[in-house]
């Protein structure tokens, strides 16, 4: 997997999600809990940024149709998502997130 830093963790606020694209793929990275997640900025439903809804228990709401996914995993808690969103690996290297989009083959 090919790890690409994506932001200082100094920059990341409790809760408050921030957009990076990855190799044309959109990703939210959310610092929440003292973890650092990284999952598909697109919702599942309704084809939105996630990055734009509100994280709460390690979930993160999509903005437009309430839809929450759980960061550790991209499932969904309740309709009207039906369908989970990727999450990605991230490593902490000093105050380096660093994020693999990439599926090894």
């Amino acid at each position: 997997m090919a790890f690409v830093k994506v932001c200082a963790l100094s920059e990341l606020e409790d809760d408050t999600p921030k957009r990076v694209e990855l190799d044309g793929t959109p990703v939210s990275i959310v610092r929440t809990e003292g973890e650092v997640f990284a999952i598909n900025d697109v919702c599942s439903h309704a084809n939105v940024s996630l990055s734009e809804g509100e994280v709460e228990d390690c979930m993160i709401e999509c903005w437009l149709h309430g839809s929450s996914f759980d960061l550790r995993t991209g499932k969904p808690s309740g309709l009207p998502a039906t369908r989970p969103v990727p999450v990605y690996p991230v490593k902490i290297q000093g105050d380096d997130v660093l994020v693999s989009v990439t599926q090894e083959t």
